[in-house]
């Protein structure tokens, strides 16, 4: 059989066909009169994506955390630090066992981290650290640690009360349950602040009393706060506060009381004004009252005064003192009395060193000097006691560091 044959020309004529269609249809797809060509490229050269190979450097930052990781009885106070070398920290997360954040602060150049107080003691801590070499690569770290285990604890007790109003002699007083060593780590873990804001300081009398105080008696309205941080507080060896509250108090009106013990009166000033005197009997010639600036710390209708317990053996013996206001540890009060002649008031000084006011057994007539004066009475008011033959009563012996002068107290 004879093979059919195309013809030279033929061919060509078929190939240029084929061009011109295919040049055809690529028209029709394309774009229409006016709008821009497409942002791809069949070139895949201008225009098109390009893929670069991921960055696989290690980080050149590194983390370091103090303690090591899994380490045990670790200190409360000095040993957690965080450092990055070769970068910078971006972030540091700390968390005691029960996911509470603990406060802490990246240094200026970011190399380092610590805490902004004292961890807590038998508690486990978990760290997470990163930190970011110049080129932005992170790295990071985790580590978990468990804090010592006290042999013992300390607690302090708190003078004023949460919520009180008081008068504005009121001292900031803890009696701690424990000897305390290491005073200025627990003086650390107490703040006092006011609003107003003045300055205050705290003077220790011993191992276990802390007074703090500003220069001068507060100012009246004058809101204050306590703040015991001292959970992790080593306050002697082995010996850590377990202790995180807040106390916050007030200071009412100003009442100061003038007792002039040679003209046998007192004058009751409020917010700097005369608004009574009364007549009064203080310390008898062997048994004399206190000179000085003297607070009131407790108050109470009606109590027991017994010689015994301030050195005057079977000299007295009261049941029912009425409108009893105490001045000083060792027995000093300002209190109603019952038992004197009412002629006794501004005449003579006749008590075991008190200051007594005209009063009623049984505290139950509001119209007696005593009752009115307990009644327009705070704890914390000042009972100032002039002319009287005695020292001047001891800064420690109550809440009594009035006394002192700023420069003294703060020595």
């Amino acid at each position: 059989m004879k093979a059919i044959g195309v013809a030279p020309g033929t061919r060509t004529s078929l190939a240029a066909l084929a061009l011109g269609a295919v040049l055809l249809l690529a028209t029709a797809c394309g774009p229409e009169d006016g709008d821009q060509a497409g942002s791809g490229s069949d070139d895949g050269k201008a225009g098109g994506t390009t893929t670069s190979a991921a960055d696989t450097k290690v980080s050149s930052a590194v983390v370091s955390i103090s303690p090591k990781d899994g380490a045990s009885n670790v200190a409360t106070t000095g040993t957690l630090k965080v450092a990055a070398s070769g970068g910078k920290l971006s972030s540091v997360v700390v968390k005691n066992d029960k996911g509470a954040p603990v406060a802490g602060t990246i240094s200026a150049d970011g190399l380092g981290w610590t805490p902004s107080d004292h961890l807590d003691t038998s508690t486990q801590y978990t760290v997470d650290a990163v930190a970011e070499d110049a080129a932005g690569r992170e790295s990071d770290k985790h580590a978990t640690f468990s804090t010592i285990v006290p042999k013992d604890t300390f607690v302090g007790f708190f003078t004023p009360e949460d919520g009180s109003t008081v008068g504005v002699g009121m001292e900031v007083y803890l009696h701690f349950n424990r000897p305390i060593t290491n005073k200025k780590a627990v003086e650390h873990g107490l703040t006092v602040t006011a609003s107003p804001a003045v300055p205050v300081a705290a003077k220790w009398n011993g191992s276990q009393d802390i007074y703090i105080r500003p220069q001068d008696y507060w100012a009246a309205g004058t809101k204050v706060t306590l703040a015991l941080n001292l959970n992790g507080v080593e306050g002697a060896p082995g010996v850590y506060g377990k202790q995180h509250k807040s106390v916050h108090f007030t200071v009412g009106r100003r009442q100061v009381s003038i007792v002039d013990a040679a003209k046998h009166t007192m004058t009751v000033y409020q917010d700097n004004k005369a608004i009574r005197t009364i007549p009064i009997s203080s310390g008898a010639p062997d048994h004399t009252t206190y000179n000085g600036k003297m607070v009131i710390s407790e108050k109470y209708i009606k109590t027991r005064m017994n010689g015994d317990t301030v050195g005057f053996g079977g000299e007295y013996d009261i049941a029912d003192v009425p409108h009893a206001m105490r001045l000083t540890n060792s027995g000093t009060f300002i209190h109603g009395n019952y038992w004197a002649a009412p002629s006794v008031f501004g005449n003579s000084n006749t008590s075991h060193g008190c200051v007594g006011l005209h009063d009623v057994r049984g505290a139950g007539d509001a119209s007696t000097p005593a009752a009115w004066f307990y009644d327009h009475s705070l704890l914390g008011d000042v009972v100032q006691v002039e002319n009287s033959k005695d020292r001047t009563v001891q800064w420690y012996n109550g809440l009594n560091g009035w006394n002192l002068s700023w420069s003294e107290w703060t020595a």
